[in-house]
């Protein structure tokens, strides 16, 4: 990965990592000066966009951390596992707020119930997001898998030598 891609991939996550605390901080005021009007639930949203938030906060500190593996050459090891596994919970649990999310807007759609479905719809494509990372890991599990053998054969290669 070329240092430019590197810096690019790093500004982005920055930006967006500022982005989710800014409308966190936001939540956070909504919830201590705006009473709810009883038109929505509002304090249940906004405690769920901020565990979003936080959801997504822990998925883009590991994706960094992973760049910084990819950039020093060491991300085909076991310590990467971890991070890729604690993104795929970070994005699980962001479907689950969605989910949470559609439920509470549901009954407000009775007269349009296809909002509903649409959004249970962005849920489950929120959990593909997982499965596709999952599909990624076990390819990073052979890689290491692959790592780890050519690391054995050039042992051998060198005890012949």
């Amino acid at each position: 990965m070329g240092k430019l891609t590197v810096r690019a991939l790093r500004a982005v996550l920055a930006v967006v990592l500022a982005g989710t605390v800014f409308v966190q901080a936001l939540m956070v005021w909504a919830l201590a000066t705006d009473p709810e009007d009883g038109s929505l639930p509002l304090t249940p949203l906004r405690v769920i966009t901020i565990l979003g938030m936080v959801s997504a906060q822990v998925a883009l500190v590991c994706v960094w951390r992973l760049v910084t593996m990819v950039r020093r050459g060491t991300v085909f090891s076991h310590a990467a596992f971890r991070y890729v596994d604690v993104v795929i919970g970070a994005i699980v649990a962001a479907a689950l707020l969605w989910f949470t999310v559609t439920v509470l807007n549901a009954p407000g759609q009775r007269a349009d119930p296809g909002v509903t479905v649409i959004m249970g719809g962005v849920g489950l494509a929120i959990l593909g997001v997982a499965l596709i990372v999952l599909v990624l890991r076990m390819l990073l599990a052979q890689a290491v898998a692959r790592d780890v053998e050519a690391a054995q054969m050039r042992a051998e290669l060198d005890e012949v030598i």
